[in-house]
C-alpha cells in the first residue's frame, strides 16, 4: 500500500452553510457524489477513497490497498461534508477524524483510525479482531494507538439511491387480523428441502414459494426477522470461535447483513445483496404477508471503551453514546452490550429516524420491533412516554401508519415499562408470557409436588387483553387489546419443546459455563429432564409411555392460549413443528441445527402443524376471537348481552366472591359474537391434575347448541374417529390440564 500522507488537522472555516447537508454518502447527477457525517467534536475530517490494487492478496493484508484522502468542508452545526466528482458506486470508503484524544473527557479522536459512515447503504469485508481495532482505539500507554486499522475493518460503499417501491404493495393488515411469526433468516431455510441449496439459509429462501406456502397455510400474516442490519461478533465471542448469530451487535443501521444474501449477490456487492432484500420483501407483499425488522438502535457493536473502535467511537464518542457524567468520563450501559446510544441527543434520535425511514421506504417493510425500547424512551430523568423520538414514531408521516411495537424494557433503573408506550405502538407482552406457563406448567409441576397451585385470575386477565395493562391511556382504553403481542416463547428462551421438556436450562454450548440466559423458565419436565432418546414418540417404554402424551397436551394448551387470546399473537417459529434447542434458551452463538429449523417432521410433529393451522383457522373464522377494543363485561350501546361473560365450573357466572376463590383452575369465558351473524365462542380451561365435571352456560338468546369444536386433548385437530355420546347435553367432563373450545352458530 502506498505510504500515507501526513496531514495537519483541518480548521475551522470562516463561512458557515445555511442548512445542514443529508448525512452519508450520495450519488449525483454528474457522476460523483454529496459527502456529510457528523463529527461535531473533531477538529478536521477526511473522506478516504479505498481501492483494491492488488486483489491477489489476503483481505487484511495492507499491501492490498490504495488510500485517496479528500479533506471535508465544515464543520456546518457538526456536520463536516463536501462533493468529490468522478465517483462510481460501488466505490470503496471511510473517513478519517482528527481532534482531541482525552478519553477522560469522552474524547477519541484518532486518524489512524479508518471509520464506517453510519450511513453506509453496504460494507465490503469483516472485522479483524487485532490490536488494531481493539482497546477503544487506546494504546498500552493510554494514548492514541497509532496503527493503521484500514486493512482490518469492513469498508463503506457507495451504493446508487434507489426508487422507492409502490405504496400500495403493502398488504397493511390490521392488527386485529394480524398473526406475528418471529423468525431468523438463516434458520428458516437453512435446512428446507424445498428451497434450492444455494437459496437456503438467504434472503431470497425467506420468500421462495415453500415458505410463503408454509406461512399461508399457517395463517400468519406478518413475518417478524430478527435483526438483518448488518452486524459484526463481539470480541470475546470472536475470541472464543463463536458468532452473535442473532445480529443484536450492530455495525450499520443502513446497510443490510451481507451474509444472509446469496453468494452470487455478496460477490456483485452491496447493491446486489440489497437488492435481494428488497425482493424478498416484494415477493412477501404479493402473497399478503407483512414484513417487521428487528431494529437495535438502543447499543452498537462497539462494546465499552475497551472493545471494538470502528465508528461511532472515533466520529463523535461523547455525542452518540451515554455517558455516567462523572470525571473521567465512563460509557453508561443500560442495555447489558458495554454502550448505550444516547436518545437524548437529537442526531443520536436523526439517526434512528433517518434509518427506519429509508427501510421503510426504500426497502419497503411494513414495521419495526424495537429491541429495548425503553432506551430510546430515556431522558435525563429517565424513562418517559412523551419523548422526542416517541413522539415521532406516532407523527411522522411515515413511520406513525406502520406496524410499530416495542420490547417494553431494558436493564436500567426503572426499565421495566410494560403498557407504557403510547399509541399506536404495540408491545411485546411479558405478564401475558409469564401468566401462561405459570398457569400450564409451573402450576401443575408444583401441583405434582403437593403444593398449592395458583394463577387463574392473572390468566384469566392476559386471556381478555391485558386492560390492566394497555388500557391506561388518554382517553382511556383508546389502544385495544391489539396493542398487546401475545407470546409464549421468543428468539431468547427454551422453544416450545423445550419449555415442556426440561426444568432447567442447558446452555454449555454457548462457553459460558451455563451461565447465560434466564432462569426464570417457569417450564415443567413432567417427571424427566430432557426429551426421548430418539425423539418424544409415545411408546410403551417407561417413563416416555406417561410423560410424552402429557408434553403434546401442554404445548397444545400453550398454542391454544396464545392464538384464542384477545390481543396480537406472536408465533415463534418452528414452535408449531416441535423444534428444539435440546435445552439451551439463549442460543444466539448457534449457528448450527441447534438453530436452524427442521423440516423433517415425524408424525408428532406433522400433528402439532395441523393444530396450530387448525387454531389460527378458528381465531380467523370466528370475530368473536379477534377483539378490536377492550371487553367492558356490559352490554355495548344497542346490544343486550354483555361483551365478555365468566363461569364457573357449574355453569354460575362468576361474581366477586368465585374471583377470590383460592386455587380456582377450572373457568369458562363466553366471548358474545360480535355481529348478528357472528357465533358465540366458549372456551373451558382446565389447569387442575383431577378430571372435571363441568356444567356449560346456557347458549345465548338466538344460538344454536353448544358445539365442540376442539380439545387439547386430541392429538389431531379433527378429534377422535367416534364421537364420546356418554355425556349429557350441557354438562361435560373436563380432562386434568386441558383446553376445550365450543361454538354456538347463529
Amino acid at each position: 500500500m502506498q505510504a500515507r500522507p501526513k496531514v495537519t488537522p483541518l480548521t475551522r472555516p470562516n463561512r458557515t452553510r445555511s442548512h445542514v447537508p443529508p448525512l452519508g454518502v450520495r450519488t449525483t447527477p454528474d457522476g460523483g457524489i454529496d459527502v456529510a457525517v457528523l463529527a461535531s467534536h473533531a477538529a478536521g475530517v477526511e473522506l478516504c477513497l479505498i481501492d483494491v490494487v492488488a486483489p491477489d492478496k489476503d483481505e487484511h493484508d495492507p499491501a492490498r490497498y490504495a488510500e485517496r484522502r479528500v479533506a471535508l468542508d465544515g464543520p456546518t452545526y457538526g456536520v463536516w461534508h463536501g462533493h468529490v466528482p468522478d465517483i462510481a458506486p460501488g466505490q470503496r470508503y471511510g473517513f478519517r477524524v482528527h481532534g482531541t484524544w482525552d478519553p477522560g473527557a469522552g474524547m477519541r479522536h484518532n486518524p489512524a483510525k479508518l471509520l464506517l459512515d453510519p450511513y453506509a447503504r453496504g460494507y465490503r469485508g469483516e472485522v479483524a479482531y487485532v490490536p488494531a481495532t481493539l482497546g477503544g482505539g487506546a494504546a498500552d500507554d493510554g494514548g492514541p494507538d497509532d496503527e493503521d486499522s484500514l486493512p482490518y475493518v469492513p469498508h463503506a460503499v457507495v451504493v446508487a439511491d434507489l426508487p422507492e417501491p409502490a405504496p400500495l404493495s403493502r398488504p397493511r393488515v390490521p392488527w386485529a387480523d394480524t398473526v406475528v411469526y418471529e423468525a431468523h433468516v438463516r434458520s428458516l431455510t437453512k435446512q428446507h428441502p424445498e428451497v434450492p441449496e444455494e437459496l437456503r439459509g438467504t434472503y431470497a429462501g425467506a420468500a421462495h414459494p415453500a415458505v410463503i406456502e408454509h406461512l399461508r397455510s399457517l395463517g400468519v400474516t406478518t413475518l417478524e426477522l430478527l435483526p438483518v442490519h448488518a452486524s459484526t461478533a463481539e470480541p470475546w465471542l470472536a475470541g472464543r470461535g463463536l458468532a452473535n448469530y442473532w445480529g443484536y451487535s450492530t455495525m450499520g443501521f443502513f446497510a443490510p447483513h451481507a451474509a444472509y444474501a446469496t453468494r452470487a449477490a455478496q460477490e456483485a456487492g452491496p447493491a446486489a445483496v440489497l437488492d435481494e432484500v428488497r425482493g424478498m420483501v416484494h415477493l412477501l407483499h404479493e402473497a399478503g404477508i407483512e414484513v417487521l425488522l428487528d431494529v437495535v438502535y438502543n447499543h452498537t457493536c462497539e462494546g465499552g471503551d475497551d472493545a471494538l473502535f470502528l465508528s461511532w467511537r472515533g466520529l463523535d464518542n461523547p455525542l452518540y453514546y451515554l455517558h455516567d457524567g462523572n470525571t473521567p468520563a465512563r460509557l453508561a450501559d443500560v442495555t447489558g452490550t458495554g454502550n448505550t446510544l444516547d436518545f437524548r441527543r437529537t442526531r443520536v434520535v436523526q439517526l434512528a429516524l433517518d434509518s427506519l425511514r429509508y427501510w421503510a421506504e426504500v426497502v419497503g417493510v411494513d414495521g419495526f420491533r424495537f429491541d429495548l425500547a425503553v432506551t430510546l424512551g430515556r431522558d435525563h430523568e429517565g424513562f418517559t412516554p412523551d419523548h422526542p423520538f416517541l413522539v415521532a414514531l406516532q407523527t411522522d408521516p411515515v413511520l406513525s401508519g406502520l406496524k410499530l411495537v416495542a420490547e417494553p424494557w431494558d436493564v436500567g433503573p426503572g426499565g421495566w415499562q410494560t403498557g407504557q408506550f403510547p399509541a399506536p405502538t404495540a408491545e411485546w407482552n411479558d405478564r401475558f408470557r409469564n401468566a401462561a406457563r405459570s398457569f400450564w406448567l409451573e402450576a401443575p409441576r408444583q401441583g405434582s409436588q403437593g403444593q398449592p397451585m395458583h394463577g387463574m385470575r392473572e390468566l384469566t386477565t392476559r386471556l381478555a387483553g391485558s386492560a390492566d395493562l394497555f388500557g391506561r391511556s388518554d382517553p382511556p382504553l383508546m389502544r385495544g387489546p391489539v396493542a398487546s403481542v401475545n407470546y409464549v416463547t421468543a428468539h431468547d428462551g427454551f422453544t416450545l419443546a423445550d419449555l415442556v421438556a426440561f426444568d432447567r436450562k442447558h446452555n454449555d454450548a454457548n462457553g459460558e459455563d451455563n451461565r447465560d440466559g434466564t432462569d426464570d423458565n417457569r417450564s415443567w419436565n413432567h417427571g424427566v429432564e430432557g426429551h426421548a432418546p430418539d425423539g418424544d414418540h409415545d411408546d410403551a417404554t417407561e417413563p416416555w409411555s406417561a410423560v410424552v402424551p402429557l408434553r403434546r397436551r401442554s404445548q397444545r394448551n400453550l398454542l391454544a392460549t396464545l392464538l384464542l387470546s384477545a390481543g396480537t399473537p406472536m408465533l415463534t417459529a418452528g414452535d408449531e413443528m416441535g423444534r428444539t434447542q435440546g435445552g439451551n434458551n439463549n442460543a444466539y452463538t448457534q449457528d448450527s441445527p441447534v438453530s436452524w429449523l427442521d423440516w423433517d417432521l415425524d408424525d408428532a410433529g406433522r400433528e402439532l402443524l395441523a393444530t396450530t393451522r387448525f387454531l389460527t383457522n378458528l381465531r380467523a373464522e370466528h370475530a368473536a376471537l379477534r377483539a378490536e377494543s377492550f371487553f367492558l363485561g356490559s352490554p355495548r350501546p344497542g346490544e343486550e348481552v354483555p361483551d365478555l361473560l365468566w363461569f364457573d365450573d357449574a355453569g354460575t357466572p362468576m361474581d366477586h366472591e368465585a374471583w377470590a376463590v383460592d386455587g380456582r383452575r377450572v373457568i369458562q369465558m363466553l366471548r358474545p359474537g360480535p355481529g348478528p351473524d357472528e357465533a358465540d365462542v366458549l372456551l373451558l380451561l382446565h389447569g387442575g391434575l383431577e378430571d372435571a365435571d363441568v356444567t356449560l352456560p346456557d347458549p345465548l338468546d338466538g344460538a344454536g347448541p353448544w358445539e365442540r369444536t376442539w380439545s387439547s386433548t386430541w392429538d389431531s385437530p379433527t378429534g377422535p374417529d367416534e364421537a364420546d355420546d356418554a355425556e349429557e347435553p350441557g354438562h361435560v367432563t373436563l380432562e386434568a390440564l386441558s383446553v376445550e373450545v365450543f361454538v354456538a352458530r347463529r
